[in-house]
């Protein structure tokens, strides 16, 4: 497998990334970070807001539901990581009492044509991590027009084991929707080290904010870096 930083140095502009890993110390924690190619996307930060972590803009303006969202959530079991609103509504449907491949059911990529962005989500056990679900709502390579919607559960990752998503595989200047999920390896063993992988893995260009999360803990718990 590659390492985390060198398959994120790889991809210039990720868009947003949700990632699940293996410290080599044994902890399972959870990462989110953001990038931003325009103003209106960089104008970004992450907030911890009522027990989530809220990306919201820098200044006061109008709420963005593309741009505007809990990137981080918990319910009774499980921490909740993604791109978008969906978060919000994943979470719902955990505590009404869903399954978690349910709760990642039905939903649709983004309405901004033509780049058309993945809804990405990862669900982690607050059980010390043993499972992760992977959720990703995604248009197709092809013409057609209707989402592709996958889930992944991944079950015991070893010491130095990460599972990413992200939105876009991107040089900066030409877009296109990502790989469905990358494994990688990882040196780090607890969440500042992670969280130096993934940063220094962003290119400067683009990089808004990173942030690492003991499921466990929530979203409280979060470590995070920003431009």
């Amino acid at each position: 497998m590659l390492a985390l930083h060198d398959l994120m140095s790889a991809n210039p502009y990720p868009g947003r990334g949700v990632l699940c890993t293996r410290t080599h110390s044994g902890a399972v924690l959870g990462g989110y970070f953001l990038t931003g190619h325009s103003p209106a996307s960089r104008d970004r930060a992450l907030r911890l807001i009522d027990g989530e972590l809220v990306v919201g803009p820098l200044t006061m303006g109008k709420h963005d539901p593309l741009r505007h969202y809990a990137a981080a959530t918990a319910t009774g079991g499980w921490l909740v990581l993604g791109n978008g609103e969906q978060v919000s509504q994943v979470a719902e449907r955990l505590r009404a009492g869903a399954a978690p491949t349910e709760a990642l059911s039905g939903f649709e990529y983004e309405p901004d044509p033509p780049i058309r962005t993945s809804r990405i989500t990862a669900l982690i056990s607050r059980d010390g991590g043993r499972t992760t679900v992977f959720g990703s709502a995604r248009p197709s390579r092809a013409a057609r027009l209707t989402s592709n919607v996958m889930t992944l559960a991944v079950q015991d990752l070893e010491p130095g084991e990460a599972v990413l998503l992200t939105t876009y595989d991107s040089d900066g200047e030409q877009v296109s929707v990502a790989a469905p999920f990358t494994e990688a390896a990882v040196s780090a063993r607890n969440g500042e080290e992670l969280l130096d992988e993934i940063w220094s893995g962003l290119d400067e260009r683009f990089r808004i904010v990173a942030a690492v999360v003991d499921p466990f803990r929530g979203p409280g718990s979060a470590i995070q870096r920003s431009a």
